[in-house]
């Protein structure tokens, strides 16, 4: 690729009836994400870096200051030690620091940055190849353990990193130093001329890639992604034949079967949601990326196949998956515990990227209903109101011994859930040449090219307080162009209006679809049921057999020792019980829920007794399950007994 052309614009390279979002720069975010992206704009993405260089990850990245050597030991079997990921961990802070700098500039954070970016610069190597682990703390073995060491993953979250810095700031130099890194893979890996038939063990290049061809307009970043969509789990195995390069057998792979890296065969043939959770997710997403890419129809019944098993067998109420520490991931279907559930924040995070890019053809309430559901519950959980702390994994009951963490050995998720949410207004929208899908409900404003001409957008709300959604246009001209709204698959009625007039409408897969000519002015209100109701398990799914959950809009809702004395499993909430909206004194922030209930007791501390116990009615305080534990420690639940 000719890195002296200048990029080409994102909407040259948009093909018709292609769904994309917009980038961080063209949203600007209020309501209720405003204060948690102000947060990662003013405490989280510096402490990142902060956290990032205590670590001694800085110490690796950089050519010019003393080579720290192994920091952190080998695990499993001498295989991997989680120091191999750390330029994912800097990538993804990268990420964060870029959009917390389009939110309020800070000079010191973006200085820091640069001077990452720098010691990037300085170490990548003249091929254009750049990786700290191989290059500092194990030279000569790049490309040699594809399936284990991440080598490509982190390729993809340093391009994901170049990209949203430059969108935020304008500055090239870390995005040429990707795209020589990009252009160095694509030479090293691919069909014919000698090159190596590999792929990512843990995908997310073919992620980063998509965004690349994008912001760029170089078609041979799609095709890459393309190849490693199109060439995981071909015969004969990639892994397979790497592993005996090395001179081990396929047998002596720790986690035992190819279904943990979802490589097992090719993509087109998986059906059934396997192994790793992130890994997984990030493959789906860059499935759909690739179908809407290429209109490549042929990755549907996969796509379709996978979402299904995912959904209705595998899925937590709170959007999180993966119940297995073991594996990181899935184990069987239906297997959802609740205490040890593991659903680690990186995989809802995943979840999200992955239900986004299933709209990349058409709206779809099916994949937006998940992908709201993730985001309010499973992703957002994983950060404390203070943006210093974040969870790991995500139980939906605790005893009181589960708290989020200051960092973690594998750091993965901090700057994960964070660069989710401060990039939070780009899954707002889904822009085609001729329509425009609001996916989430949001207060914010928006600069959007419709159908040739320039529409600012501004959508007030106080979502998911209450439903109603006010969006303003104004487009420079009258347009003519479809308007889309999601109407939630939990909303029990709406009304639509047009500049006052109420339309008769009816959801197609789940949107309302307006199509007229818009003039400066025109106002259309959305008003969404929003109720809190009950939601029950399916019966298979066995530590929720008489039990609920209860739900409002896109929140689902909790329990906890600080409102509610505990053990809180002796409450029990019947069918139908009242439950009504409630302040909570130390969360002014959000909507509490006051639950009719029943409290158990027995008269004296006896293990067992003859008689049954005492009941009285009490009144249950909920609160949003993202917002458990930010106050005093204690007993968390999620699923409440009941009885009909």
């Amino acid at each position: 690729m000719n890195e002296a052309n200048p990029f080409k614009t994102a909407d040259a390279l948009r093909p018709k009836s292609k769904f994309r979002p917009l980038a961080v720069n063209q949203v600007e975010v209020g309501g209720f994400f405003g204060p948690h992206v102000d947060v990662i704009a003013t405490t989280t993405a510096k402490l990142l870096f902060d956290r990032c260089i205590e670590a001694r990850m800085l110490e690796q990245v950089d050519p010019d200051v003393p080579n720290p050597g192994i920091v952190i030991p080998f695990d499993h079997g001498n295989t991997v030690t989680t120091q191999m990921f750390w330029d994912s961990d800097f990538g993804k802070s990268i990420e964060t620091a870029a959009y917390a700098l389009y939110r309020r500039r800070d000079a010191e954070l973006e200085a820091r940055v640069d001077a990452v970016i720098d010691a990037y610069g300085r170490l990548q190597a003249e091929d254009g190849y750049l990786n700290s682990w191989y290059q500092r703390i194990q030279p000569g073995q790049r490309w040699t353990n594809l399936r284990d060491r991440h080598e490509l993953y982190n390729a993809g979250h340093l391009i994901e990193g170049a990209i949203a810095y430059y969108h935020a700031t304008g500055k090239r130099k870390f995005l040429d130093i990707m795209c020589r890194y990009a252009d160095c893979i694509d030479r090293t890996f691919g069909r014919g001329d000698g090159r190596k038939r590999g792929y990512p063990g843990h995908p997310e290049l073919e992620l980063a890639l998509v965004k690349l061809g994008r912001v760029t307009g170089e078609q041979p970043y799609l095709d890459l992604a393309k190849y490693f969509i199109d060439e995981r789990g071909q015969a004969p195995l990639y892994f397979e034949v790497e592993a005996e390069a090395r001179g081990e057998t396929p047998d002596d792979f720790h986690f035992g079967t190819l279904e943990y890296c979802q490589a097992h065969k090719p993509v087109r043939a998986q059906r059934e949601v396997v192994g790793h959770a992130v890994r997984a997710a990030y493959l789906y997403a860059g499935m759909a990326d690739v179908a809407t890419e290429f209109s490549d129809d042929s990755l549907d019944p996969a796509l379709e196949a996978l979402w299904a098993h995912l959904t209705e067998k595998n899925l937590y109420a709170t959007g999180g998956f993966g119940p297995s520490k073991a594996n990181e991931g899935l184990t069987f279907d239906y297997d959802l515990p609740n205490q040890t559930a593991y659903a680690e924040t990186c995989a809802a995070v995943a979840l999200v990227f992955w239900s986004s890019r299933m709209l990349g053809r058409e709206p779809d309430a099916r994949f937006a209903d998940v992908m709201e559901r993730a985001l309010y519950n499973g992703a957002l959980s994983g950060i404390s109101r203070d943006g210093t702390r974040f969870f790991y994994d995500n139980p939906l009951e605790s005893y009181g011994a589960h708290h989020r963490w200051r960092w973690h050995r594998c750091p993965c998720c901090p700057p994960n859930i964070s660069r989710l949410v401060a990039s939070i207004g780009t899954y707002f929208y889904g822009v085609a040449e001729d329509e425009l899908a609001l996916h989430l409900y949001c207060e914010n404003t928006a600069e959007i090219d419709m159908a040739g001409a320039r529409v600012a957008l501004r959508q007030e709300t106080q979502y998911p307080r209450d439903g109603q959604i006010t969006v303003t246009l104004t487009p420079e001209t009258p347009v003519e162009f479809t308007l889309s709204l999601r109407v939630p698959g939990w909303a029990k009625g709406f009304a639509v209006s047009v500049n006052g007039e109420t339309l008769a409408a009816s959801p197609e897969k789940g949107y309302l679809r307006i199509r007229r000519q818009w003039s400066a002015g025109d106002t259309v209100k959305l008003d969404l049921a929003m109720e809190a109701e009950m939601l029950y398990a399916n019966p298979k799914v066995a530590p929720d057999q008489g039990r609920t959950a209860i739900l409002r809009g896109p929140l689902v809702y909790c329990v906890e020792e600080t409102d509610n004395n505990a053990p809180l499993n002796a409450y029990v909430v019947k069918d139908g019980a009242s439950i009504r909206v409630a302040d909570i004194d130390d969360l002014p922030e959000t909507v509490g829920l006051a639950i009719e209930a029943i409290a158990e007791s027995q008269p004296d501390d006896a293990l067992y007794v003859t008689t049954p116990p005492r009941r009285a009615p009490v009144t249950l305080k909920a609160i949003p399950y993202y917002l458990w534990d930010n106050r005093a420690p204690g007993e968390m639940l999620v699923w409440l007994r009941r009885e009909a």
